[in-house]
This record gives C-alpha cells, structure tokens and sequence, in this order.
C-alpha cells in the first residue's frame, strides 16, 4: 500500500543492451523523483564465456563494470540518487547442472562459478566506487554449502532461490520504505459498512 513495483526483468539481456533501452524504461517523465529504488540485475550472461561459445552474450568484466556505472550515472541524471539503486550481483553456477542443459540443446558448457564470480567482485566494486547499496548474491548463496537448491537448473533461480533473493532484498527495500505514508488503510481498519469513507 505504498508504492507500485515495477518489473522490467528481460531475459537473456546483459549489461550492454541494459543501458541502451534503460532511458525508455525509466525516465523524469515516467516519475523518476518519486521511485523509492531500482534494483539492477545483471552479470549472469555478461560473464557467459567469450569466443565460439556464447559471443552474443558475453560481454568483457571491464565493460561490464563501466556499463553498471554507466547505469548509475543515467539515473543520478534523472534525479535518482546513489541511496536508491541496488546493484545485486550474479547468482553463483552449479556448472554440471548448467553443463546438462547445455549438451541437452547440442551444446558445451558456456559459463563458470569461477567467472561469474569475477563479474560478482566487480559488481561489488562498482557499489563501492558510485556509493549504491550492493547484494552479493554470488556470495551470500555460497554460505549454504550446497547452494544447488537456489537453482532451478544450474544458471536460473529455483523457487527456493527467488525466495532467498526476496528475503535478501526485502531487508535493503524495508529500511527505504520505512517511513512512507501508507495510501491506502490496512484492511482491518476499513469500515466494512461504509467502505467509501475509508477508501475515498
């Protein structure tokens, strides 16, 4: 009851595609001021291995980290500032699991924990520098030893996995959130026999 959430999650997209069409997804005409936060995503694809095994998704680490500053430089540029982006790193990769589906579709293994977990550090490192909250996903999913349950199939969250993640974003989300008026009553305090004056 105090604020829309508004999901722009695309998939197979990677760093360098997210900052060109970032400017039609949010702009100070689409209410820019008033966002609470934006969450940015990205690193799962940018770090798919280069070369002949997945060169339409792999993007270098050193582009990828200026792409995410470039991110935050466009939306400090449309007033939203360093306190409201949340940068949440890649999720770790249980490369068999990973490995399977991709020899399912005739092809060999296109990604590596070791390297997702290099685009995670500079994720990290790009929060540090631009002063944004960060989510280390790629480290907080290792605590578990076995971290294979946060994946459905090696790469993409499982249910457990975006549960974990909700619960991770929700403490960042809370803390901003906090202190915004509700604009609408809970519902135990409508007045069920007349609900136009508690509604309108």
């Amino acid at each position: 009851r105090k604020c829309d959430v508004v999901n722009r999650g695309l998939s197979g997209y990677n760093t360098r595609w997210a900052k060109l069409i970032l400017p039609r997804l949010i702009s100070k005409s689409t209410g820019a001021e008033s966002t609470v936060a934006v969450t940015i995503f990205f690193g799962a694809n940018d770090s798919a291995l280069k070369a002949d095994l997945n060169p339409k998704q792999h993007v270098p680490l050193e582009e990828y980290a200026a792409n995410l500053k470039s991110m935050i430089q466009y939306l400090k540029s449309v007033d939203i500032t360093e306190d409201r982006i949340i940068l949440i790193t890649p999720p770790p990769l249980q490369e068999s699991a990973w490995e399977k589906e991709c020899c399912a579709k005739g092809d060999k293994l296109n990604r590596h924990n070791a390297t997702t977990g290099e685009y995670a550090q500079a994720c990290v490192q790009v929060a540090r520098d631009c002063g944004t909250d960060i989510l280390d996903l790629w480290t907080l999913m290792q605590k578990n030893q076995d971290f294979s349950s946060y994946l459905s199939d090696g790469l993409h969250l499982s249910t457990k996995g975006n549960s974990f993640l909700a619960a991770q974003l929700w403490s960042r989300l809370d803390k901003k959130l906090s202190a915004l008026p509700s604009l609408l009553p809970y519902w135990r305090d409508v007045d069920h026999t007349n609900p136009e004056a508690s509604l309108l």
